[in-house]
């Protein structure tokens, strides 16, 4: 039996070692990429850009891996810190493999990103990809249902839903039996729109998971609502115009939930208008009316009665030139950390008026104008280099949606992985959530946990090594046991697991198919073609003979090789295996032997193995022994006495050798047979005569005609 196969090069061999490296993430918030290595199989996770730099500075550190060996890209949601980098990554390198994010996360990538190529005050040699470039990825992009399971080249994976935007997900990832969780931002608080994530049913061997606030715990919800609503009230109150940076999506669908019902609640502000200043605002809505069903059970249940995202004391202001901006507003813009577009056209506008207010609702990564700004300095530098006094009011009120110390003891106490790598967070934060979580656990029993936080192009090795198990299937499983309670079979590895059927199985448990190797091969042989089946019995035992109009033209030796006579030569057939080979260079070497006998030995052989068997013990019946040597040499039907007992006759391919008993000569026109009968004949006289010479006079030579 044998398989067909494709040629390939030897794969290298599978190592125990699991590598996780951060190309951005790594001890930093920003450009979020971890490449995950285990059993020749890697993964990227996330593909994002830093918010703080510019064009090819904000990149992951891509140069560090050769992108078309990455089999595998996820994307956990859609800002730009977890995704930026993704349609530079899947244009402009050599990266072949699948990429997967959730059926939300990509309907609003499109839109964030188109937004990201438009406002970047960068020039276009710095700029990472084209508007075109951003529209090609799309066609790349696969998405996935939360719970979803799919299997791309034996690494299985699923995700759950982490709450934090709409559409984010955590992803499960199982390779070789080994389980791994990465968490991207997730959030364990429920919010106005947005469920908590959830915890999966399942432990992870590995836990991947953002450390962004470190140990920070947040305000509870309608503690932190007051708090924002307040400081917005009293920034109206004194004539100020209030600025909230905002990204285009996420946590602005939330604060706009807040406002809009605030606003309800308190008619004396309804004459100061609520500017969501974005390009996307349109776009972005019809897109969290189209999942609502992603969002919690309130909004779930109010959309079914009224939309909640059609706001009532909010407008959309497209642009500067709409903005009549006389009086006290509020005037939600993005990009959030401020460091171009409208939110930074505004702030360095309202910047120098101490009636005017900048309210920060989110996370500022380091190197951002916004991170800046919540120091309070005396003055900041504008876009255009020009230096300005920081007069308005700057508060923080943290509606980011990631989890806080208390959000992150309980999932990892619930999981107990014993392995946790922390990326996505400042150094500092980091260390101070690492040291926490090793207090809170050096004293429990129950839970042996390893802590990590490596930073960006540092890899932490982690060595997973199991049993490599079987599953017997198919007709092969109720086979019993045999030869010292082993059972044979084809060994099939199908992604990391590993089969053991019989081969004709094959088509239904794989999309492979078997098929019989016959194996023939031609030798020269001239010599007479009865002593292959005289000498393969000697080796083999039971010869079976193949026959055709009553004549042998060929044998099979050990139920496996046939001999098949042919002109001048034999041709030797089997079914290739190790035990056939081995069979049919058993039988070659019989060939060899006899033809290579020049000097007749091979029939002396025979009459001596025969004389020494006791068939030929009477000594003075030469005439029935030779028969019977006859028969043995050349086959039955092939030898017979003449009527008158004075002569025998042997018939082969239509040539006639007739010997005399009298005078032992042999009269045939064929030469090559004439001689080998005559060898015969010689050779018996001599074994039963020893004593006597056997001279030309006392066996004639031979007559030919």
């Amino acid at each position: 039996m044998a398989t067909k196969r494709r040629a390939t090069s030897p794969a290298p061999e599978e190592s125990d070692q699991m590598t996780i490296r951060p190309l951005g993430a790594g001890q930093e918030v920003g450009r979020s990429c971890i490449i995950l290595e285990f059993k020749n199989k890697k993964i990227m996770l996330d593909c994002g850009i830093h918010p703080g730099l510019p064009g090819l500075e904000a990149l992951p550190y891509t140069d560090m891996i050769d992108a078309s060996e990455i089999d595998l890209v996820l994307i956990t949601h859609f800002h730009l810190d977890h995704c930026g980098a993704l349609p530079w990554f899947l244009e402009k390198t050599t990266f072949r493999g699948r990429v997967f994010m959730t059926h939300a996360t990509k309907a609003i990538y499109r839109w964030l990103l188109s937004d990201y190529v438009k406002v970047s005050n960068i020039s276009a040699d710095q700029m990472l990809y084209t508007e075109k470039e951003l529209e090609a990825s799309m066609a790349k992009i696969e998405t996935v249902n939360f719970h979803q399971v799919i299997e791309v080249g034996g690494v299985k994976f699923w995700c759950y839903n982490a709450g934090h935007v709409l559409g984010a997900a955590m992803f499960m990832l199982e390779i070789a039996g080994v389980k791994i969780l990465y968490t991207g931002d997730f959030s364990r608080q429920e919010d106005r729109h947005l469920m908590a994530a959830e915890i999966p049913p399942v432990s992870p061997d590995v836990l991947i998971m953002e450390s962004t606030y470190g140990t920070h715990i947040h305000e509870k919800r309608d503690v932190r609502e007051a708090r924002f609503t307040g400081t917005i009230h009293d920034i109206l109150n004194r004539g100020g115009r209030c600025l909230i940076p905002v990204f285009a999506l996420g946590r602005a669908q939330e604060l706009l939930l807040i406002l809009d019902e605030y606003w309800a609640n308190h008619p004396e502000l309804q004459e100061i208008p609520i500017y969501y200043a974005s390009s996307l605002a349109k776009k972005c809505m019809s897109v969290f009316q189209t999942y609502a069903n992603a969002m919690n059970e309130r909004i779930q249940r109010q959309i079914s009665v009224s939309n909640p995202f059609i706001f009532k004391h909010i407008s959309n202001l497209k642009n500067m030139e709409q903005f009549d901006d006389i009086g006290p507003s509020v005037v939600m813009a993005s990009p959030g950390m401020m460091q171009s577009g409208l939110s930074r056209e505004l702030f360095e506008n309202w910047c120098t008026d101490r009636r005017n207010g900048v309210v920060i609702a989110g996370y500022c990564v380091e190197g951002t104008l916004a991170k800046h700004v919540m120091s309070e300095p005396e003055e900041i530098t504008t876009l255009s280099g020009q230096r300005l006094p920081l007069k308005m009011s700057v508060d923080y009120v943290s509606f980011s949606a990631h989890v806080d110390y208390e959000q992150i003891s309980e999932f990892v106490r619930i999981l107990k992985p014993p392995q946790v790598v922390l990326v996505h967070g400042e150094a500092t934060e980091m260390g101070r959530l690492r040291s926490a979580l090793v207090r809170e656990y050096e004293d429990n029993p129950h839970v042996k946990m390893s802590l990590h936080t490596p930073a960006n192009t540092q890899a932490v090795e982690l060595c997973f090594r199991g049993e490599k198990m079987a599953k017997v299937v198919g007709g092969l499983a109720s086979r019993e046991p045999q030869d010292g309670g082993t059972v044979s079979g084809i060994l099939i590895k199908r992604g990391f697991k590993y089969h053991l059927m019989a081969p004709t199985d094959l088509a239904n448990y794989t999309d492979l198919s078997s098929s019989v190797v016959t194996q023939k091969q031609c030798v020269p042989y001239k010599s007479l073609f009865s002593l292959v089946g005289y000498y393969l019995r000697q080796v083999a035992g039971e010869v079976e003979e193949i026959k055709e109009n009553g004549m042998v033209t060929g044998y099979k030796a050990f139920k496996v090789v046939t001999v098949l006579k042919g002109a001048q030569k034999v041709v030797l057939e089997w079914i290739a295996n190790e035990a056939n080979d081995m069979y049919a260079d058993a039988v070659l070497s019989v060939l060899m032997q006899i033809e290579g006998d020049t000097t007749g030995n091979a029939l002396s052989v025979a009459l001596s193995n025969a004389t020494s068997a006791g068939k030929y013990d009477e000594v003075d019946k030469f005439p029935s022994r030779l028969f019977k040597l006859l028969l043995d040499i050349f086959g039955e039907g092939r030898v017979a006495r003449n009527p008158t007992g004075d002569g025998m006759l042997v018939t082969v391919d239509s040539h006639e050798a007739v010997i005399s008993l009298k005078d032992l000569s042999v009269d045939c026109a064929d030469e090559a047979l004439a001689q080998q009968v005559q060898g015969v004949v010689r050779r018996l006289h001599t074994a039963l005569h020893p004593c006597k010479a056997a001279s030309k006079a006392e066996i004639p030579e031979v007559k030919a005609e």
